[in-house]
């Protein structure tokens, strides 16, 4: 006899199944293989869907995607929770095992050689990040505003991270910061979030503009530029936490004021470098910060005191860090995507062709297997990293469009999914998901445009490749299955 129990849980899973989502998924697989069959066909192939041709294996593993999506559905949702660390530390010893792995890629070790087989841990080792962290802060009591919570949710969050750099995979390892999005959702303060951006913008202009110099005298626009943004955001900071409007105001009268004079000074007087005095105005400003933080208590004057301090170091070192610790083909990418090199022939070549590639598409593409830049291999890794611009050259714009409008459009039923769950657990979950999928997209198009890093992450569903293609799916059909049983009830 069968288990009507059991027939009523499958009953139950496929009628409250985001069906959309579904569809949505499967038009990307189905626009993902026409991309990378345009990508790797060479003109005179006869057979597209042979399995020694990358068309042919992509085919392999989509079927296998949809084979594991079905599975996962199958599965009951309380086993992710359940078994959530036990999966996250399973992860964790295949990540550092692969930092020792004898076979290295395109310089990097983060690819397990199984004969035939090749697989790369970091694709998977974000599922189990994700349940992980979701079971840690789904526990009674937990709150992203309490340090020591923080600190462990962070922690899972940064241990895979870790491995990743040690298999020299950076890009792999960038996506986690994707997390960020799931803890400011969660509590975590918008000031931390704000404290990442202005290091970034701190980053790109100081190096940006570190080399010119400001009207004629010989202060660096780029130190110049910074040092008073640190100002500025540790004033506004001051007036949107400390209460105290009319001192914040004050504040700023005196900085603009000074910096203005020393730098009349400086360009019609005696020229010297005015980021001396920057570095005055922002010691003094740090000291008063301290100061009213120890008097009055109110410690929100000191972080913002830290947060000074804090911006300061970063600039000092971010200088350090381009020159001295990133590897010089890392180095390159940022200086040719922050304009200080072109390169076209190194660094700057695969955006530059692939740019080409795009803009060669023009409206309406130049139609399936026709594209001239993708088929005669001008684009380097163009069926992975690069295979947005195939989209645009045989596509054009108008398929372009409509392949983002499509992610835009899984991007927000994953929103709507996320704050539907009934419980912290899937909530977590599916912010963690939209996050890394976000992620993906944006750095990825834009790479292929020339607007962000070339950092080397597939754009999901369309890269070739059996690890990515699965790793997006567990990510995937895992939230699908949580959020199918939000109306189930339990026995």
């Amino acid at each position: 006899m069968p288990d009507k129990s059991q027939n009523n849980g499958t009953k139950g899973v496929m009628q409250s199944l985001d069906w959309w989502t579904v569809a949505i998924y499967i038009a990307l697989l189905i626009f993902g293989w026409i991309s990378v069959c345009g990508a790797s066909y060479t003109y005179g192939d006869t057979d597209i869907f042979s399995l020694s041709s990358r068309s042919g294996m992509q085919i392999v593993w989509i079927v296998t995607s949809i084979s594991l999506g079905f599975c996962l559905l199958m599965t009951d949702d309380r086993l992710f929770d359940t078994f959530a660390y036990v999966v996250y530390a399973m992860l964790l010893l295949l990540l550092f095992a692969t930092i020792f792995n004898p076979h290295e890629i395109k310089g990097s070790r983060s690819w397990l050689v199984l004969g035939p087989l090749r697989l790369q841990p970091a694709e998977f080792a974000k599922f189990a990040t994700a349940l992980a962290v979701s079971k840690l802060m789904s526990t009674y009591g937990f709150s992203m505003r309490r340090w020591k919570h923080a600190a462990a949710a962070a922690a899972i969050v940064m241990l895979p991270m870790l491995f990743i750099v040690a298999q020299k995979e950076t890009g792999s390892a960038l996506v986690y910061l994707s997390f960020s999005l799931m803890f400011y959702r969660e509590g975590m303060p918008g000031c931390v979030l704000f404290s990442a951006v202005a290091m970034v913008i701190y980053f790109v202009l100081g190096i940006k503009y570190e080399a010119v110099e400001l009207a004629g005298t010989p202060t660096s626009l780029g130190k110049f530029i910074v040092l008073l943004l640190v100002q500025l955001f540790t004033i506004g900071l001051m007036y949107v936490y400390c209460h105290n409007r009319r001192e914040a105001k004050t504040m700023l009268g005196y900085v603009l004021g000074i910096t203005a004079v020393f730098f009349l000074f400086a360009e019609f007087v005696i020229p010297f470098d005015v980021t001396l005095v920057q570095y005055v105005i922002t010691a003094a400003l740090v000291v008063y910060l301290l100061y009213k933080g120890v008097k009055t208590r109110f410690h929100q004057y000191v972080l913002i005191g830290l947060f000074a301090v804090g911006s300061v170091a970063f600039f000092s070192v971010a200088d350090y860090v381009l020159n001295d610790i990133m590897q010089p083909h890392q180095r390159v990418r940022i200086n040719v995507l922050l304009g200080l090199e072109e390169d076209l022939a190194g660094a700057g070549y695969n955006v530059h062709q692939s740019e080409i590639a795009i803009g060669s598409g023009g409206l309406q593409g130049k139609g399936f297997l026709n594209g001239t830049q993708t088929k005669l291999k001008f684009v380097p890794e163009q069926d992975t990293d690069f295979i947005f611009c195939t989209v645009g050259e045989e596509e054009g714009f108008l398929g372009s469009a409509g392949v983002l409008l499509l992610f835009l459009a899984l991007i927000l039923r994953l929103i709507k999914m996320a704050e539907r769950q009934p419980f912290t657990f899937g909530r977590i979950y599916g912010y963690c998901v939209l996050g890394v999928f976000l992620f993906h997209v944006f750095i990825n198009v834009g790479m292929v445009l020339g607007l962000t890093p070339v950092i080397g992450i597939p754009l999901p569903f369309f890269s070739y490749g059996g690890s990515s293609l699965w790793g997006f799916t567990l990510l995937l059909f895992i939230f699908l299955r949580i959020d199918a049983s939000r109306n189930m009830t339990r026995q």
